[in-house]
């Protein structure tokens, strides 16, 4: 039996990796914190992550478009089943990448003029954008990089804030953990969904103590014992993103994209999130000294739409294989305006 797709996806990977550099990156931050030639550790360990994605990228493998193109379909074949696993059935992906690769040749429309353009492609072109934005849009990237400020605003001291960051990357780290138990249990949308009830839940109440014990000016000092549910109410905001949102951001745009758009749709999904990440981690102090606690009600809002878009718009993709995905478009309420027209056995989705 082939293991589960997202298991296989390089991209849930990276959620997982990034996590990880996160921790041990608050460890060193705290491990150092007292020294007066810390920051320099901090900073300098930054290089040895880059160096070894140099390294390791002298030694990454052709893809199976790549190899087709070249006229090497047996290498093709066998990277797909490095992939998808070695009892996977990669005939009908080896077919479409050779259609895909023909058409080019041809000098049909390119993947992102076809993603653009067709009417077929509306609701991979709607998710490509929807899906990395409310990524963002949870909030818990800021959070990551800016706990220790956070905390320190509500009232922990340097160590206890740096502290308070280690154990928040713990959290992230472990619910990504976690989510590789459940997620083809219960399936994407309902770990979408309800991990988007627990972050609203969970930043409505940040917003409310701050709010309500930090005052207007910010003067006032907090209490400890609100302090601390700050913290614990953070912890559970970024556990229910790293079960739900972290892996899935990354899982559903490797599902849902048939092979002659994949490459324009992931590259769109990747874009958007890194190009969000600047905007945001630019953004966020000016919006937490300007708007303190509601900063976090902004973010609730934006959990609550993305939670409703999901509902209405993504078709459960669990245990789907990308060959049938034509199949779930048609379906769907809403969608199936766009690719009707389609028969069942469309594999590539054109």
């Amino acid at each position: 039996m082939a293991p589960p797709r997202w298991r296989g996806s390089l991209t849930a990977g990276y959620q997982f990796f990034l996590a990880l550099g996160v921790l041990i990156a608050n460890l060193v931050n705290y491990a150092t914190a007292h020294a007066s030639w810390g920051w320099r550790v901090s900073l300098g360990l930054a290089g040895a992550p880059a160096v070894a994605i140099f390294v390791g990228a002298l030694f990454l493998t052709d893809t199976p478009s790549s190899l087709v193109m070249r006229g090497r379909a047996d290498g093709a074949r066998a990277a797909l089943l490095r992939v998808r696993g070695p009892d996977a059935d990669v005939e009908a992906e080896l077919r479409d990448i050779a259609k895909a690769v023909e058409a080019a040749r041809r000098g049909e429309d390119g993947a992102f003029r076809r993603m653009a353009t067709r009417r077929e492609y509306r609701p991979h072109l709607v998710l490509a954008v929807a899906v990395p934005m409310f990524f963002q849009l949870t909030g818990v990237i800021v959070l990551a990089f800016f706990a220790p400020l956070v905390f320190r605003t509500v009232g922990f001291g340097s160590s206890a804030a740096l502290m308070g960051a280690v154990v928040l990357g713990a959290v992230n780290l472990g619910s990504l953990v976690l989510s590789t138990f459940v997620i083809d249990r219960y399936g994407r949308k309902v770990l979408f969904m309800a991990g988007g009830v627990q972050m609203v839940v969970c930043q409505v109440a940040i917003a409310w103590i701050m709010g309500a014990k930090i005052g207007k000016g910010g003067e006032a000092a907090m209490a400890h014992p609100y302090a601390v549910a700050v913290l614990v109410f953070t912890c559970l905001h970024t556990a229910g993103f790293g079960w739900s949102w972290g892996p899935l951001g990354w899982v559903i745009p490797s599902e849902i994209f048939p092979v002659d758009i994949r490459s324009a749709g992931q590259a769109m999904n990747v874009s958007i999130g890194l190009c969000l990440t600047f905007v945001q981690t630019q953004s966020f102090l000016a919006m937490l000294c300007r708007f303190k606690y509601a900063t976090f009600a902004y973010y609730a809002a934006w959990v609550a739409v993305m939670t409703v878009f999901i509902a209405l718009f993504l078709p459960e993709t669990k245990g789907i294989p990308l060959e049938s995905m034509g199949t779930i478009w048609v379906k769907h309420w809403y969608w199936k305006r766009f690719v009707h027209d389609r028969k069942q056995s469309n594999v590539a989705l054109t």
